[in-house]
């Protein structure tokens, strides 16, 4: 019997070679800070607004939940709870 051709697993030319490595791994603040230097100039405002949005959704959450008084964050005027909850399903 021959083996079949889908379990024949050899690597491809791709991964024979091991990746080359960069000649600047971000290791310090100052190697980071070169590094945002390679992000195009047209992202850097698009990444400002995402950036501003996120802050205002989280500000605005937070204090939905911290200022609402009729919001109900946890369960209130219940009466005792059966001993058992899934009878009834």
């Amino acid at each position: 019997m021959y083996a079949t051709r889908a379990l024949r697993m050899m690597p491809t030319r791709r991964m024979m070679f091991p990746v080359p490595k960069e000649d600047q791994t971000a290791h310090t603040i100052s190697q980071r800070l070169r590094k945002l230097r390679q992000i195009p100039a047209e992202l850097i405002p698009l990444g400002v607004v995402v950036t501003f949005a996120v802050c205002a959704a989280a500000y605005s959450s937070f204090r939905k939940f911290a200022v609402d008084k009729n919001l109900r964050l946890s369960r209130q005027n219940r009466k005792e709870e059966p001993a058992t909850h899934g009878e009834g399903h």
